[in-house]
Formats: structure tokens, sequence, C-alpha cells
């Protein structure tokens, strides 16, 4: 089953028992549509969010789901390590503050029934355990091929984003991660004397501008380590639907 974090805003007991049900994957919320018309059709990957920590007993098989797609075009699957288990005995080695929020925030929007690991969120907008394959596999083959939205492109050392509609700005968001297996050995805490694989390990996740639907200019830098890979996210308000997405 997977660890609820009861420490996060209050739950009622009914909805915590949906969110630990690994048998259910919750459907987006209302209005969530994609937000961003593309004008070429072209298709954009699907972001799959894994809300994982290395305290948790429940997270490696998640973890290996997400790290069997992490190579697929078609998918930004992005591993996001939470500080909230740190107290069973073991500090994650990758997790942040600014991550824990992160999933905090899905909860608040109602893209997730509250908060709890391992967790993956799909585009923004729906969430499931993630530790069965194929539950997992079924639900990026419903989300997508998604709408590609405004192109986004890197020339030279800025961040071009075309034009498009919206009904809202967006949040550009710039993340930094880190695309090769990076094996852990756990020392303590629930899962020691486990050696845990990670892959696309979040490493950096800040809001560089907001997109309004005119074409946009940021200043954009490559990583410090060259074997690090960014992605740009836009994504409506805090916790909302992701409407567009490009890997670099």
């Amino acid at each position: 089953m997977p660890r609820p974090q009861l420490t996060a805003a209050i739950i009622l007991p009914a909805v915590l028992l949906q969110a630990c049900s690994p048998s259910r994957a919750d459907p987006a919320p209302p209005g969530a549509g994609p937000g961003v018309v593309s004008a070429d059709g072209a298709h954009r990957p699907v972001v799959v969010e894994l809300f994982q920590s290395q305290g948790c007993s429940s997270c490696p098989p998640a973890n290996a789901n997400v790290n069997a797609i992490a190579g697929r075009a078609d998918i930004l699957a992005l591993s996001f390590s939470v500080t909230y288990w740190d107290y069973l005995g073991w500090k994650d080695s990758f997790a942040q503050p600014d991550f824990t929020q992160r999933q905090r925030d899905y909860a608040a929007s109602h893209a997730s029934n509250g908060v709890y690991t391992p967790q993956v969120v799909i585009d923004g907008q729906r969430a499931l355990v993630g530790s069965n394959a194929a539950q997992l596999a079924a639900a990026i083959r419903e989300t997508g091929p998604v709408a590609a939205g405004p192109s986004i492109e890197r020339q030279g050392g800025a961040l071009v984003i075309g034009a498009g509609q919206t009904a809202q700005p967006l949040k550009v968001l710039v993340v930094t991660y880190d695309p090769r297996v990076r094996d852990v050995p756990i020392r303590a805490g629930e899962n020691s004397g486990r050696t845990l694989p990670h892959r696309n390990i979040v490493t950096d996740l800040h809001e560089a501008g907001r997109w309004t639907g005119k074409p946009l200019q940021l200043a954009f830098t490559n990583p410090r380590d060259p074997a690090l890979r960014t992605a740009v996210l836009l994504q409506r308000g805090t916790g909302g639907a992701i409407v567009a997405a490009r890997k670099f």
C-alpha cells in the first residue's frame, strides 16, 4: 500500500482511503482540458511525474515502472524525491522541500486525492499509485497523444515560446534532471540493505516567466553538469494542468 503523508493538509478519512487505493486512478478534474491549441496538429510528450522517497518501502515498484519508460520519446518522465519520509531513518539523497511542495500543490488543486508515496501525476491532471505497470500504461494511453501547443525552442542563450491561444497566463517552468541510472545503496530505514536504481531524477525546478499567448523570449542557460538534461513545461496556475512540454 502507498504511504500517506499525514502531516499535509487535513484529509478526510474517506478521501485518504481513495488516495491509498492501488486499484484506482483518479479522473481528471472538471475543466482540465488542453487549454492551448496547436497550430500544426503536432504532439508533445506526456509528462509523467513520480513522487517517491528512498525511505518509503512501497516506492521501489513504482520507481521501477517509471524508470522503464523514462527513455521513451513520447514521454517526459520526471522523478521527484520528497522529504517527508526522511524521519524514518534514511534521508533521501535527492529530496528537496520544493519537490514536496509541488506534490502538495497538486493535492490542493484536486489533481490528486491527497499526498502519498508513491504517486504518479500525469500531465498535472490525474494521479495514481504507479506500482501497477499495466495501470500506469493504460493511464498514459488514455492521456496521449497530446497537442503540442505553442512552439518551444532554444535559440542560442534564449528560450523562445511562440504565439498561441490560452485563456490565462501559464507558468514557464524549467526542469533540470539526470537521465542516467543512479544506483543508491540504502543503509538505514525501511529500505535498509537495498540498492535502489533511480532515473530522470529532478535536480532543479524553477519558474522562468509567464506566457500569455504572445511570443515570449527568456534567458536560458545549460546546466553546469553536461550530463544533465533540461525540459520546459507550460503549466496552468499552481498545481494545474500541463498544457505544453518540450525536452532538450
